[in-house]
């Protein structure tokens, strides 16, 4: 897939490198005619910005996926999965791959499990994937376009602000330190803190519980449909950050907006 132009930078940290995410789907402005990750797009971000509606009512806090949200990180399991899977002789497809987006392990085990049959070893396949996540994540990962930003705007005007993943909490620490954000976050809540993983809303009630805020004064930010659905549930104004999956006319239902990246949700909660 093609990538976004390389020589585009935003605030660079030591280790990690920042670069602007690709075009994705440009539904505030009534745009639906953008190709993921080609950059193949009319419009352009000050005239979508211009366009933004208000928040359907006040944010005390806002929730972040991490996962193709602040870490341009979804590419990177896709290939180390599809890889994995090949090595142990089964064809993990893209498609099927896709429906595992924003999973946590558990559920994806029970995923491939049901594809593969029960003969599959998918402890030796997560082992496999995930060694081969972290040897590519050492020069392939980057954060995704507007997260500093976005984090910037939050510190202004005093939002406090959590994570909500799917993925183990030694993971999150690990990348966002690297990345020098984790003390920019109030709260993580990661696998284990939660007994239903996404699309069960429970990553985001815990999210809420903990910055002492009502879920429906969140917004929560996602790119995954697992992770939409998770957040809507949860009674949470919810914005779309199209990543590898496009916004679809069920995920657009259970949004209050799509956008095209994190530097638009900057404009939004200007608005």
């Amino acid at each position: 897939m093609a990538r976004a132009d390389p020589s585009v930078w935003v605030a660079p940290i030591p280790g990690v490198p920042n670069r602007r995410s690709p075009l994705a789907f440009c539904h505030l402005a009534g745009r639906k005619d953008v190709c993921y990750r080609t950059g193949c797009c009319n419009c352009n971000s000050d005239r979508l910005s211009n366009q933004l509606m208000p928040l359907p009512r006040k944010a005390h806090a806002v929730v972040f996926d991490m996962d193709g949200l602040i870490l341009d990180s979804e590419p990177i399991y896709r290939d180390a999965m599809i890889a994995a899977a090949g090595d142990g002789g089964h064809d993990l497809t893209l498609g099927l791959y896709l429906t595992t987006v924003g999973l946590p392990s558990e559920a994806t085990r029970t995923v491939l499990s049901e594809h593969f049959g029960k003969a599959f070893d998918f402890d030796g396949f997560w082992t496999a994937a995930s060694r081969r996540f972290h040897e590519m994540a050492a020069s392939q990962l980057c954060l995704k376009a507007g997260v500093i930003e976005l984090l910037n705007v939050l510190d202004d005007i005093g939002l406090p602000r959590a994570v909500a993943t799917s993925s183990r909490r030694e993971d999150v620490q690990r990348y966002l330190t690297a990345c020098g954000l984790l003390d920019r976050f109030q709260a993580v809540v990661a696998q284990g803190d939660y007994a239903r993983g996404k699309p069960s809303p429970d990553p985001f009630l815990k999210a809420a519980e903990r910055l002492g805020v009502e879920p429906a004064h969140c917004l929560a930010l996602e790119d995954s449909y697992n992770g939409i659905q998770a957040a809507s549930n949860a009674g949470m104004m919810t914005i779309m950050v199209p990543d590898l999956l496009p916004a679809t006319a069920e995920m657009e239902k259970l949004c209050i907006c799509v956008v095209q990246d994190l530097h638009q949700v900057c404009a939004l909660i200007r608005v």
